[in-house]
């Protein structure tokens, strides 16, 4: 939503929106953007609009939405919009997957930004490239991070079923968000209402080593396509498209098409699912018209996306890490990346279930297993989580500890860590300015 209205207002539209709680980096872009930011739903916010555009996360009984229904006001959801205004005349590449959207949305949009395409973009993160989360672009192309969720309290299809792209990248599916799909069959069926919305002449870009992918393909697939992986698939269709030779650090891997090379990319992206994300764009950029060795190229200089893996400080030799993780594979392929990268040293992790799936307690069996790479795990257990973390602690032993607190884990990573560790915080929220708070007491 934050990113909707950085579109409208580069379009030249008067902005001002309302949430319960905005923190950095988008509260600081919309002020920057001279959008007004106005804390809490309540009517009073509703003046002089000519169109309210209505998030997901607004529901019936909200005092604004029945403002704005009773008082007749125009409304529309942030998808539709995006539809309308600034989709209907682009060439639109869209990326969907349970894990990797906003990496892999930057890294497509930095490429066709290398490429002299300057695309427009929407992306759920902040790429370091642009330093923006949305622009409207110059070109002909518009990148979209295209999210499951539903789209807003009157229409329960995904997000994505709006945007009506020519180029599809499907990086992974697993269950999330159950808060708002029963199973993960009715996600799926909202993955194949995407596959519909593809042209005969688009691309549906998809992992191979994803069997539910392959389920949802499986179920109707009127497009071409291209597949890619890190091994060697024989379950179905060989992918096209490989990774190979993966430097010790993770950081370097040769692509591979049709079994030759087309280059190496080297860059800064930690694990295999970056190197996948990074596959996926170099594939969807092709698409598009740039050649690979042109993508390769813009890949060394991509530099990351904000709480993606975002190193916030160093004090005294600890590094300290800022990253969106939330879902078991996501944790787990986050600190593999890490492991890759710094080898045998001491790594910290600290995690706030804080997605509404992770506070079910939906996820708790995988969750001690997606830590193991760590050295030491700090669970944070929030005040309104229903279930009781101790018994991820007591599955990782000695390794793990259990706080309600963030004072208290402010406090021991302070007494505890040592020069040479690498601290990693995981949340999709903002853990009350948890990291730089360790920054001060490292210091």
């Amino acid at each position: 939503m934050g990113g909707i209205a950085v579109l409208a207002r580069q379009a030249g539209h008067k902005v001002t929106g309302s949430d319960a709680n905005v923190y950095p980096p988008m509260s600081t872009q919309l002020q920057l953007q001279g959008i007004e930011l106005m804390q809490g739903y309540k009517a009073e916010h509703l003046t002089e609009q000519d169109q309210v555009v209505v998030g997901n996360v607004m529901s019936r009984g909200n005092e604004a939405i029945e403002y704005v229904l009773n008082k007749n006001i125009a409304y529309t959801s942030g998808p539709q919009w995006l539809s309308a205004n600034v989709l209907k005349d682009k060439w639109v590449l869209a990326v969907a997957g349970t894990h990797g959207k906003t990496t892999t949305s930057s890294i497509l949009a930095w490429i066709l930004e290398y490429a002299g395409l300057k695309p427009g973009f929407l992306i759920g993160g902040v790429p370091a490239n642009f330093g923006l989360s949305a622009r409207l672009g110059e070109g002909s192309f518009f990148v979209v991070e295209a999210d499951e969720y539903d789209t807003a309290f009157f229409d329960k299809r995904s997000k994505f079923v709006h945007y009506h792209p020519r180029t599809v990248i499907l990086n992974n599916l697993e269950f999330d968000h159950a808060d708002i799909f029963e199973d993960l069959n009715a996600i799926k069926k909202q993955f194949h209402h995407l596959v519909r919305t593809v042209p005969g002449e688009g691309l549906i870009v998809h992992n191979n080593e994803d069997e539910n992918v392959q389920d949802v393909l499986d179920k109707g697939c009127w497009s071409e396509q291209a597949g890619f992986a890190s091994k060697k698939i024989t379950s179905h269709n060989e992918s096209l498209w490989m990774i190979d030779k993966v430097s010790a650090d993770g950081r370097c891997f040769d692509v591979l098409y049709k079994k030759q090379k087309q280059g190496t990319v080297e860059g800064h992206l930690l694990g295999p699912h970056n190197r996948m994300n990074a596959l996926a764009a170099i594939i969807a950029a092709q698409h598009v018209g740039v050649p690979v060795a042109q993508s390769i190229a813009a890949l060394k200089e991509f530099k990351g996306v904000k709480r993606r893996m975002e190193v916030v400080g160093d004090v005294n030799n600890i590094t300290v890490y800022d990253d969106f993780a939330h879902h078991p594979t996501a944790i787990a392929e986050t600190l593999q990346g890490l492991r890759d990268a710094v080898a045998k040293a001491k790594i910290w992790a600290v995690l706030e279930p804080r997605s509404n799936t992770m506070r079910l307690g939906l996820h708790k069996q995988q969750l001690a297993s997606s830590l193991e790479l760590a050295d030491k795990v700090i669970l944070f257990q929030p005040a309104d989580v229903d279930w009781d973390m101790q018994s991820v602690v007591d599955e990782l032993g000695n390794s793990a500890c259990l706080m309600r607190s963030i004072d208290e884990v402010v406090g021991l990573l302070a007494e505890q860590s040592q020069s040479g560790d690498h601290i990693l915080v995981m949340s999709n929220g903002a853990f009350g300015g948890i990291h730089q708070k360790i920054l001060a007491a490292l210091s």
